[in-house]
């Protein structure tokens, strides 16, 4: 009667990441994403017609070759959330299972889109949502549970499997935030709940692990704030203005919509990921976008727009995609001079996004701010909170939890063992009841 982790993807790197839990003779899958810095671009990703190998071999999707040799049958595969480093893999590898994709309703509603955009292969596996709160019995012995979280994407959950051989919870990815204007609350008591009734196993995640400044991460009314601050100014100039952010961090899509409602400004969202996450938030009532706003994501129409905002910037707040500096995504371009509309002497451009880091991403930054700043833009950057809990989150999230195991993962070796040292802090040991794991590499313990 045993327990096995399997580490798929994600052990090695930040993102890609894919576990497999084997509970006896039945597994479950946790996530199906892509590595994004191994195709040098972010949301607008597009691998539709590249092939499943050719994109295990370059990195970018998890290896699952080793599941051919996991003796169990997939009984479900798990999404905690919308972020192509969780499902941007699903279209390539769910095919391979006879199991249902189960997430919340926002996540599930993207996981079909990109289904949909699939060219290579057929996904015909069911696709299931369910509700934060919410349980869903995969098998006689396995329950699924959503448990209610933040993150900077609406509807992330802490997922936690009930099994036979006890609780194992998925924490990929999450911060602890009170009061963002899309999500509730994280669900303290139910997880104080699970850590009473008995953890076997925490699987989490370490972004900011070894980010020693990031010691609590702030909630979502900071940028809000700051956001306010920094556009107040510039909406009552007569000069052109765009704000650059994640096209899935729909809560700062709101604070920014709220804010520029207040102005005389038309608000244009521009960019395809900008079009298929906030178009999809608004379908869905979970984005409210005031009546002076439209979303534009068609090339056309978004060369259209742009045509309109050039002849009277300062009538015009654009939000466009390309806050990393990726070449071909829309602020880059118009910084380079291949749209219809010219950044001007005075114009303002605000950057809500953090370096993404990785040597590309501070190079492509700083060629965007370089060009910008050439044409005579005034930059403002990283109005900006991690999405990711901090140092001092975690170890709050341990204390709740109180897991027999921990199996850090969703970064690089530095960071699993950053992670490692802060349970350390916390009694545990890292080879004793911390495992850290690489690529294709399995923990086994017994569910006693």
């Amino acid at each position: 009667m045993t327990v096995e982790v399997i580490a798929i993807g994600g052990y090695e790197e930040v993102g890609k990441n894919m576990t497999a839990v084997k509970v006896n003779d039945e597994v479950i899958i946790f996530d199906m994403g892509i590595h994004l810095d191994r195709i040098n671009i972010h949301e607008d990703t597009d691998i539709d017609r590249m092939h499943s190998l050719d994109l295990i071999e370059r990195g970018v999707i998890p290896d699952d070759t080793l599941m051919k040799d996991v003796d169990g049958k997939v009984k479900g595969i798990i999404f905690t959330h919308g972020h192509l480093d969780h499902i941007g893999a699903v279209a390539k590898l769910a095919h391979r299972y006879d199991a249902p994709l189960i997430g919340t309703p926002f996540t599930t509603a993207l996981i079909e889109n990109t289904i949909k955009g699939e060219r290579k292969f057929k996904v015909h596996n069911p696709i299931k949502s369910l509700n934060p709160g919410s349980k869903i019995q995969l098998s006689k012995n396995i329950t699924l549970e959503f448990v209610q979280s933040t993150h900077s994407i609406p509807q992330a959950v802490i997922a936690v499997l009930h099994t036979s051989e006890g609780i194992i919870v998925y924490a990929l990815d999450f911060k602890f935030d009170n009061h963002q204007k899309i999500s509730p609350p994280p669900d303290y008591n139910r997880l104080k709940e699970l850590g009473r009734k008995g953890v076997l196993c925490l699987i989490v995640e370490t972004t900011n692990a070894q980010n020693y400044d990031q010691v609590k991460t702030y909630s979502e009314r900071v940028p809000r704030v700051i956001l306010e601050d920094l556009m107040k100014g510039p909406m009552e100039e007569d000069k052109g203005m765009i704000i650059t952010t994640f096209s899935s961090h729909v809560e700062r899509i709101q604070a920014i919509a709220d804010i520029a409602a207040k102005g005389n400004r038309e608000i244009l969202f521009l960019g395809r990921s900008m079009e298929r996450y906030c178009g999809l938030a608004e379908k869905m009532g979970l984005l409210h976008l005031p009546k002076n706003a439209n979303i534009y994501g068609h090339p056309k129409s978004v060369n259209k727009a742009l045509a309109k905002a050039d002849d009277h910037p300062e009538k015009y707040l654009l939000v466009t995609t390309g806050h990393q500096g990726e070449p071909d995504a829309l602020l880059p371009r118009i910084a380079g001079g291949r749209t219809p509309y010219n950044i001007k002497k005075g114009d303002n451009v605000i950057i809500s996004a953090p370096i993404i880091p990785n040597p590309t991403n501070a190079a492509n930054r700083h060629i965007l701010e370089t060009r910008l700043i050439t044409k005579g833009a005034r930059i403002y950057s990283n109005a900006h909170v991690s999405g990711h809990a901090g140092r001092e989150d975690h170890r709050e999230f341990l204390r709740m939890l109180k897991p027999k195991h921990i199996i850090p993962a969703h970064g690089e070796l530095s960071m699993l063992t950053a992670y490692g040292e802060l349970a350390e802090e916390e009694g545990y040991r890292i080879g004793k009841d911390v495992h850290i794991l690489r690529n294709a590499q399995a923990q086994v313990f017994n569910g006693e």
